[in-house]
């Protein structure tokens, strides 16, 4: 088994280690502003994926600065990935969003450009702007699939059926599509993550986020828990899911990410991922010892 790494990648695309940094552009998302929904996915805490991202006040060059300063110390390259992380970063006007990206893109040290979105948010101007970009330096566009279980869909209140996904990955052609999953949603069983897997294998999707599900407070998540408690995976047996998702994936699929992070004063459960180093340590151990042929699998 071999693990098609994002380390490997980036280093085999820019030559050396990069880093992303996450910025905020001030969007929201149309499953928040009342034009599909208005409480946004069940899982989703209030600052809409971008916990991490700087405050939208601060222009997007001063977020990479920031950003900058934050690894100063970790990174030598001076080589970064401007990455649109909260909210739906394509939902905004034309105009702007030009005007950020080309902000970020522009950066001399940045050297691609990640932006996270929503497929039901990806329309051709949209994608015209973004292959625009593309010229200029590389664009990730990261839809946040989660499941290929419709009924699983309808429940985390995703807002769009698989139909729609399948026709952004078409309008998005040619440029590389990162799809987001989720491991341990409500209700799923392991056959319904193996058919997530199955499902992007069958497009042209470039790279896969893995993530396990957090549950936050200040969610409608975490309310449906204390109202009716579910399942919560345990460190072994996402490294179990994980190893299975690993062994069906396509292998020219690159692995962004195997976990995630959630705020630490949000998070309810799993009460383990809270210990980054422990499960980051657990997960690369699993894979030595399933014989996978790595390097560092963690970009940041």
């Amino acid at each position: 088994m071999y693990i098609n790494n994002v380390n490997d990648y980036f280093k085999g695309l820019f030559g050396d280690k990069v880093y992303k940094i996450s910025l905020n552009a001030g969007l929201t998302c149309p499953n928040r502003d009342g034009k599909i929904g208005t409480r946004g996915c069940i899982f989703c805490s209030e600052g809409g994926s971008g916990d991490f991202a700087p405050p939208p006040s601060l222009s997007i060059t001063a977020q990479i600065e920031k950003g900058k300063a934050l690894v100063a110390n970790k990174i030598k390259t001076n080589k970064y990935i401007a990455y649109f992380q909260a909210y739906t970063n394509t939902y905004g006007s034309i105009d702007y969003l030009r005007k950020i990206y080309y902000e970020a893109i522009n950066h001399p040290d940045i050297v691609a450009v990640s932006i996270a979105t929503r497929p039901d948010c990806i329309d051709p101007p949209i994608v015209a702007l973004l292959k625009e970009l593309n010229q200029i330096k590389p664009v990730f566009v990261e839809l946040g699939l989660q499941t290929s279980n419709e009924t699983s869909a309808v429940f985390i209140r995703r807002g769009y059926t698989n139909e729609i996904f399948e026709i952004a990955v078409s309008l998005l052609n040619g440029l590389s599509i990162i799809a987001h999953i989720i491991i341990g949603l409500p209700y799923e069983a392991p056959t319904d993550i193996l058919n997530t897997i199955k499902y992007i294998n069958a497009f042209p999707i470039h790279g896969v986020k893995l993530q396990l599900l957090h549950i936050l407070k200040n969610t409608d998540l975490y309310t449906h828990y204390l109202q009716a408690p579910f399942h919560i995976l345990s460190l072994e047996e996402y490294g179990d899911l994980l190893i299975m998702c690993i062994n069906n994936l396509r292998p020219d699929i690159v692995i962004h990410r195997l976990t995630g992070d959630g705020p630490k004063k949000l998070l309810v459960e799993p009460a383990f991922s809270s210990n980054k180093k422990l499960v980051l340590n657990y997960i690369n151990n699993r894979l030595r010892n399933e014989n996978v042929i790595q390097g560092s699998l963690y970009n940041q």
